[in-house]
């Protein structure tokens, strides 16, 4: 424990924040740097600077890149290699976390698990060491983590999580994925460029019952990207009992040296005792939070994927925002203010959208118009044929009547940057002709926006 000494020992603080994530870590700096009084306390030193750089978003990116330039290396070695290298990325980044709230003489960084005795006290223990903390605002930022699901073999040293995956011992000749959302399927791609044969299993009759609403042309180009690098999709494949050589499913016997569960998260909440503190939860364990991200209990607040929102680094970042606004601010901004929020899912070529599906416009009863184009297809963007990866489709929903943008899936070379720019369009109240006329640099992936809405255009 980086701190008082004693035994024990008491601590008052202007702010504590439970947990090193993005949210946390930035407000720390901000309010820190205005001479608040911040305490950091972070249970694992392993996940110093967020679950992000640690486990999440930074090393399986690293690894997905190092699996697409494996080209002839042998596999087992060169996944190895891999491994080492996210390691080493992994150090560095955890390094420049800590160094940059060192650096802050208002903040104290503490190291142990926090347990909430009171609505603003919380006691810390670290080794021997136990540490009393009161404070007057709190912010719980503490994370979320793989569940795993009830089944016979679970337990075995054969099954992994997405995390423990990313430091497995051998390459497995077999992997078995069980879960169809968009971990599986990120792993699933990485995997398959490493050398593994992939087996995918989908409890549901239909390939990505867990990919919230993809169109059904999506959902194709999707299985096509992963079934030509050598997936096998297994769908209606009820999961059974797993053991040393495999999974036993209602659909059949899969042999695997390897299994990855990707079957959800769960909120990182068991060891805070909550109820001490009266912080409601839902059903699923998350953090109840209003549009400020104010819990049950005056004074407390929760940020990132422990109070239930989307899981992503770039909302505990806005979560941040939020926060200094209410700490520090006038209060004005909220979870409200959130509008064309942009995912990726980093398959290869990435998977990104924006706003509304074809087939969410159609449950509300939207009118809308669509244009789209397979990416072997559009001509104006050769990025793709340069890269040699043409899977994919663009795919963009406009409003007939004002022109305006409401959704788009680009399923596509550099898709995760090419989604951003229509996210942004669409917060500024861009019109889909101005995306269609724009002029963008050669060769590049935006440049399909030209020739993707201009079919629309053509069709009117």
């Amino acid at each position: 424990m980086t701190g008082p000494s004693a035994t024990t020992q008491t601590l008052a603080a202007d702010l504590l924040i439970i947990g090193w994530g993005k949210a946390g870590k930035t407000l720390a700096k901000d309010l820190g740097g205005r001479g608040r009084r911040v305490v950091l306390v972070e249970r694992d030193d392993s996940l110093i600077g967020g679950s992000c750089i640690n486990v999440a978003c930074v090393p399986t990116k690293d690894l997905i890149d190092s699996a697409e330039h494996r080209a002839g290396a042998e596999p087992a070695a060169y996944l190895r290699q891999a491994i080492a290298s996210r390691d080493s990325l992994v150090t560095r980044l955890r390094a420049a976390n800590r160094a940059m709230l060192e650096t802050v003489e208002a903040v104290t960084l503490i190291g142990g698990e926090a347990r909430f005795t009171g609505p603003h006290r919380v006691r810390v223990r670290g080794g021997d060491e136990t540490l009393e903390i009161t404070a007057d605002q709190i912010v719980i930022n503490t994370g979320s983590s793989p569940l795993l699901p009830d089944l016979p073999g679970i337990d075995g040293p054969n099954v992994h999580t997405s995390q423990s995956i990313q430091h497995i011992t051998d390459l497995p000749e077999r992997l078995a994925i069980i879960g169809g959302g968009f971990i599986a399927m990120e792993f699933a791609s990485m995997f398959a460029a490493f050398g593994s044969q992939v087996t995918v299993l989908e409890r549901s009759a239909r390939f990505g019952s867990g990919l919230d609403g993809l169109d059904d042309d999506v959902r194709e180009a999707v299985v096509t990207a992963l079934t030509d690098r050598g997936v096998r999709i297994l769908t209606g494949a009820v999961v059974e009992a797993i053991d040393a050589t495999g999974v036993n499913t209602s659909a059949g016997r899969i042999d695997a040296e390897a299994v990855l569960v990707a079957t959800g998260r769960r909120p990182e909440t068991a060891a805070l005792n909550l109820g001490a503190a009266g912080v409601a939860t839902d059903e699923r364990g998350f953090i109840i939070v209003d549009e400020h991200l104010a819990t049950s209990v005056p004074g407390i607040w929760a940020a990132g994927d422990v109070n239930g929102g989307p899981q992503f680094t770039y909302i505990s970042l806005d979560d941040y925002r939020i926060l200094a606004s209410q700490l520090a601010g006038d209060g004005s901004r909220s979870t409200a203010d959130r509008s064309a929020v942009p995912t990726t899912t980093f398959i290869t070529p990435p998977l990104a959208q924006v706003g509304l599906t074809e087939r969410e416009a159609r449950r509300q009863g939207i009118d809308h118009v669509v244009a789209a184009k397979k990416v072997a297809d559009i001509a104006a963007m050769p990025r793709p044929k340069i890269l040699g990866e043409t899977h994919g489709l663009i795919k963009v929903l406009i409003d007939p009547a004002t022109d305006k943008v409401l959704g788009a899936t680009v399923f596509s070379t550099d898709a995760q940057e090419v989604i951003n720019l229509v996210a942004l369009a669409m917060r500024a109240g861009a019109t889909a002709t101005q995306l269609r006329d724009g002029i963008w640099t050669h060769p590049s992936s935006t440049e399909a926006l030209n020739e993707v809405l201009a079919t629309l255009s053509a069709g009117r």
